[in-house]
This record gives C-alpha cells, sequence and structure tokens, in this order.
C-alpha cells in the first residue's frame, strides 16, 4: 500500500507537459478567437451560436405555424403546449388575462433563453451563450423595456415614475427619504441586472464544472495509477449534463416568470 501511495505521489507530482500543451488557455473557455471578421465587427463562437439559436428558433416557430391544424400533430403541437403552459402558468397565471399581449414576447423569451443555454450540452457546441454576460444582459434590457412601457402605458410617465418613487402606503411620509432612492435604484437598475446576473452566472458555473469534470478524465485516463478515478470525473461529468438541462429549463421559466411579475408590478394600479 505505501509503494502504491509513493508511486501516486511522483505521478501528480511530475510534470505532464504533453498533456497542458493540448489544453488551450484558460481564458479561451469562454473568449473565442475572431472567426468572421475583426475588430469591432468580429464574429466570434459566441456571436455565430447566438444567430445559429436565433435562425433555429425562428424556423421551426414558422414551420410549426405554417399550415396550422384543428388537431395539432409533430412540430405544431409541441409549439403550441409550449405556449399553452407559458401563458397559463406565466401569463394569466402572474398577469391575469389582461396580460394576453404579452404571451408572444414571453413564450419567444423562454424558448431563446432555454436553446441558447442548452447549447452547453448539444455534442460538437458544448457552450452555452448565456454563459457570456452580453448575451443575459440583452436578454434583461428587451425585459427593462417591456416592463417600462407597460407602466408608462397604463400611468402614464409622470404616473408611473411617481408611483416608483413615492409607493402608496408609506407612513410616516418622512420615511420616504429612505424609501425613494431604493425603490427608483431597484425598479430601474437591479431588476434586469438581478435577472442578466441569476442567468449568467448558473451557465458560468455550469460550464466550468463540465470542463472540470471532462479535462479531468481525460487526465486521470492517462495513467493506469489514476485510471481507476476516471470513472469518478466522467459519471460526475454526465450528472452535470442532466443537471445542465434541467437548469436551463427552469432558468428560462424564472427569466420569463419575473417578467411578467416586472410587467405586473409596473402596469398594477395603486390602492
Amino acid at each position: 500500500m505505501s509503494t502504491a501511495l509513493a508511486h501516486l505521489q511522483v505521478f501528480l507530482a511530475a510534470p505532464r507537459k504533453g498533456f497542458q500543451q493540448t489544453l488551450p488557455p484558460t481564458e479561451e473557455i469562454f473568449h473565442g478567437k475572431c472567426i468572421i471578421g475583426s475588430g469591432t465587427f468580429c464574429l466570434n463562437r459566441t456571436s455565430i451560436l447566438m444567430l445559429l439559436v436565433a435562425a433555429v428558433l425562428a424556423t421551426l416557430l414558422i414551420v410549426a405555424s405554417a399550415r396550422p391544424r384543428l388537431i395539432p400533430t409533430g412540430l405544431q403541437s409541441i409549439a403550441e403546449s409550449i405556449y399553452a403552459f407559458i401563458r397559463r402558468d406565466v401569463v394569466i397565471g402572474v398577469m391575469g388575462p389582461e396580460g394576453e399581449r404579452y404571451a408572444p414576447y414571453l413564450t419567444s423569451l423562454f424558448l431563446f433563453a432555454f436553446l441558447a443555454s442548452l447549447c452547453e450540452v448539444i455534442p460538437g457546441i458544448q457552450f452555452p451563450i448565456t454563459s457570456r454576460m452580453a448575451m443575459p444582459a440583452v436578454l434583461a434590457l428587451l425585459s427593462w423595456g417591456i416592463y417600462n412601457y407597460a407602466g408608462i402605458r397604463a400611468k402614464g410617465l409622470g404616473g408611473y415614475l411617481k408611483g416608483i418613487a413615492f409607493p402608496p402606503g408609506v407612513r410616516p411620509k418622512a420615511i420616504y427619504v429612505l424609501v425613494t432612492p431604493i425603490e427608483v435604484v431597484a425598479a430601474l437598475f437591479l431588476r434586469p441586472l438581478t435577472l442578466a446576473i441569476r442567468l449568467f452566472a448558473n451557465f458560468f458555473a455550469g460550464h466550468l464544472l463540465l470542463v472540470v469534470a471532462f479535462v479531468g478524465s481525460a487526465y486521470l485516463i492517462g495513467s493506469a495509477v489514476t485510471a481507476p478515478f476516471f470513472v469518478l470525473t466522467l459519471v460526475g461529468g454526465v450528472v452535470g449534463i442532466a443537471l445542465e438541462i434541467f437548469i436551463a429549463a427552469v432558468q428560462a421559466y424564472v427569466f420569463a416568470l419575473l417578467t411578467a411579475a416586472y410587467v405586473r408590478l409596473a402596469s398594477a394600479e395603486e390602492h
């Protein structure tokens, strides 16, 4: 036993130049090089995947609705089931019947966020677009524009800003000195920021964990001494893939749900 332990210590202490030379620099896990163009007009892996996801999603939805049938089948059935789910649980459940106009946006938001995150587990791609902050930030800004529009539409610009800065029911009124800056910052800045960070952080961390699991598996299988541990990291990676699929669905749902909640808060009448 002591001999095996000594061999293991020597093996772990020894430099692995060959293995290290096969790995890209750490930052390239998230920052790809320009594939098309250069400088400001640069399309890297993330940009191309974003356009690809948008094109695939648009194509699927167009095909699903091109020849609608009374009794839906195939792609139409899947699309209508997803729309009905978002409409029932997110739109009607949070905003009520008056929120129907936002159902197409919330469904598109859910599907795009889900597919963009699902790229993490697609063989040959294996990179979640949402692990780069720019993509969640764009989605959050779209939602920010939607719920501010809803509030201004319902109350007018002055009434909407007054409702944010001076929420009703605060007693004594002197507390507005503390409440007003908190409410303004929360409504206009923190809501989109928390939307973006929640989506980004989940897939940034998830991508790192999967990289560690599978790179660790390749490292451990390279020697008879460490090969038995390869099974542990490989199983961990497979479990991580299943978890990433689940998290992709949950985070896309939460993103749509919170957007609906913010639209409801912005447009609700004061009592």
